[in-house]
């Protein structure tokens, strides 16, 4: 039998570099930590910036790894990750831990460059990648630590933004909490598509052990603990340290409106994240949001503040 020749091509793909935009998540962490300390901004800032998006996604890509590697026995039993280069049987699983090490030395010897707090944001993304994927841990069979496991990614990602910057005091625990929530909404939609798509209960708790517990009116509750979570924590930080942003409520909501709808799809693009930018209209309602959001945070409207001043303030 004519040995098959060795191939890049099944080692590139697990490692999921097309999942880097999600380093966008990061940019939010930048953009306050400039608002609060705008003498930081300079070319040196941008090199940071750059040098912590490529940490990140070396970071991210190490754990991609090993949840490909150890999803692959239930990847097998899904409609179309049965076809990744893991479960169809194409690549070698020594060099998958290689690989799996390797990325991680990388995106951890970058984040060192950048100071011990990027650092430690990192490697928290790390470990908790393998929090997620290895056993005996392995949150992701456990339902609903599943998903406030994984979207603890997000408030990481926010904290190496910031400390991409050259700060080094913690940015408001309300943003974070609510970025982790928000987090929470995304990956839940998540699993309430992939549960539709697979559409037969048995077969998706044979793919993913949380799904013997979910059902789709579990997981629609649990988005709606998630989204009015968010907005809780969200309207904290605002109301504390930015009232204009409260323009931004009505764009919020709509934003994530328009996220459970995507959800509800045939074939929902909810449960591939990283396609979500091939939808138009979706795509274009984010970058109006963002903007909206970019010029609430850098003008200044007095009469907010009168307008939501405390009972007590207007009775003294």
């Amino acid at each position: 039998m004519q040995k098959q020749a060795f191939s890049i091509t099944p080692y590139v793909k697990i490692a999921r570099f097309d999942h880097w935009f999600k380093n966008v998540f990061m940019i939010p962490g930048v953009v306050v930590a400039l608002y609060a300390q705008p003498d930081l901004f300079g070319g040196k800032v941008l090199v940071n910036i750059v040098i912590g998006l490529l940490a990140a996604g070396f970071v991210a890509s190490s754990n991609y790894v090993i949840n490909e590697l150890l999803d692959a026995p239930f990847d097998a039993l899904h409609p179309v990750k049965k076809h990744r280069p893991i479960p169809s049987g194409g690549v070698n699983t020594t060099l998958v831990y290689i690989e799996w090490i390797g990325l991680a030395v990388l995106g951890l010897s970058l984040a060192w460059t950048l100071g011990k707090f990027f650092f430690l944001s990192a490697l928290a993304l790390w470990i908790m990648g393998c929090f997620y994927n290895i056993p005996p841990f392995r949150s992701k069979d456990k339902p609903y630590v599943d998903v406030l496991s994984e979207s603890v990614n997000n408030p990481l990602r926010l904290l190496m933004g910031w400390y991409a910057t050259g700060v080094t005091v913690i940015p408001p625990v309300s943003l974070l909490l609510a970025y982790w929530m928000v987090g929470a909404f995304f990956m839940a939609i998540k699993r309430f598509a992939e549960y539709r798509r697979i559409a037969d209960p048995v077969v998706a708790g044979n793919y993913r052990q949380s799904f013997k517990h979910y059902n789709e009116d579990r997981l629609m509750i649990s988005i709606l603990y998630y989204a009015v979570t968010f907005g809780l924590f969200f309207g904290i930080f605002l109301m504390r340290y930015k009232m204009e942003l409260v323009l931004s409520i009505p764009f919020v909501a709509g934003f994530m409106a328009y996220y459970i709808k995507l959800g509800f799809l045939e074939n929902s693009p909810a449960q591939y994240p990283e396609l979500l930018y091939k939808q138009k209209g979706f795509t274009l309602y984010c970058l109006l949001c963002a903007v909206v959001l970019g010029i609430l945070l850098f003008i200044d409207l007095p009469w907010m503040y009168t307008l939501f001043q405390s009972t007590t303030q207007l009775v003294n």
